[in-house]
């Protein structure tokens, strides 16, 4: 498999940071919603700390995928009606600036609240903005209500690539999964 895309299959590169994003994004949204689980005070600050770190490391991720894609080539995409790529790619531009919003929207409420900001206990982060205890509970809301916006496009984007894999039997999904060979494709001789 080619470390850089293809025109026929995103490469592993790509598929890394699509992969361990996802993961993180969804593994730490249920881990943000059960925090209030925690057993005592101090366990939910342990708790906290490390759904910070998590959320600042999607956004590194993310802006690392941003610079790896502007030197990497996109797949062609399969032939669909024009209204489907068009939901295609609102549902990909929506979930990129989701993506970059969420964990700016958790510094901005860290900042809100005047707690620091520490990544995996290594360095500190400066706040973004000065404290604010008036607007808590607004920076709050803002950063849960993109969460489960983001849970809203992100079951589009699944139910889209099922639809694609499972209906039109097309190799939109394909190609992007790790491991996988494409409908009706022998590799090429970079693929192998």
């Amino acid at each position: 498999m080619s470390l850089r895309s293809t025109d026929r299959r995103w490469g592993s590169v790509a598929k890394f940071f699509h992969w361990t994003t996802a993961l993180l994004i969804i593994g730490n949204g249920i881990f943000g919603l059960l925090m209030d689980l925690a057993d005592t005070p101090m366990q939910k600050i342990g708790w906290l700390a490390l759904h910070k770190s998590i959320g600042l490391t999607v956004l590194a991720l993310f802006l690392l995928r941003l610079l790896w894609r502007m030197g990497d080539r996109r797949p062609a995409e399969d032939p669909a009606p024009r209204w489907q790529q068009l939901a295609a790619h609102t549902v990909h531009g929506v979930l990129y600036l989701l993506i970059l919003a969420l964990p700016l929207s958790g510094w901005w409420f860290n900042s809100i609240a005047g707690k620091p900001l520490q990544f995996f206990k290594m360095f500190n982060l400066p706040a973004l903005v000065a404290a604010n205890h008036d607007q808590r509970h607004v920076a709050h809301g803002v950063h849960e209500y993109l969460f489960w916006f983001l849970v809203l496009v992100l079951v589009l984007h699944v139910a889209g690539a099922l639809k694609h894999h499972l209906v039109d039997r097309d190799n939109t999904l394909l190609r992007m999964l790790p491991f996988r060979r494409l409908r009706n494709d022998t590799p090429t001789q970079g693929e192998r």
